[in-house]
């Protein structure tokens, strides 16, 4: 098995800080994902925003369409994970 290279990990993430658009954003991801992952990340976001707005699993997964594992993983990331989510939603909330 090929071990995955951080150095390639850290050159995809500094890819994406080069770009400056939402239309950028979508070109990239659109050839570096599947449509199905971009849903799914689109979907976990969602997800997100709910629960930091408080919204509950049933209101969430009848919107959004997620199962609530899918939410429970989610709102395990908000509690406990490495903050990636509140940096992004504290950033909305200031804008």
């Amino acid at each position: 098995m090929v071990e995955f290279s951080m150095k390639a990990f850290d050159g995809f993430f500094q890819a994406v800080l080069q770009l400056k658009s939402v239309e950028d954003c979508q070109k990239f991801f659109e050839d570096v994902c599947t449509i199905k992952e971009l849903q799914s990340i689109a979907q976990r976001w969602e997800v997100a925003v709910m629960l930091n707005d408080g919204r509950n699993y049933q209101e969430i997964s009848k919107k959004t369409g997620a199962s609530t594992a899918t939410i429970s993983r989610v709102a395990k990331c908000l509690n406990y994970g490495a903050g990636g989510y509140e940096l992004v939603l504290e950033k909305g909330a200031e804008e």
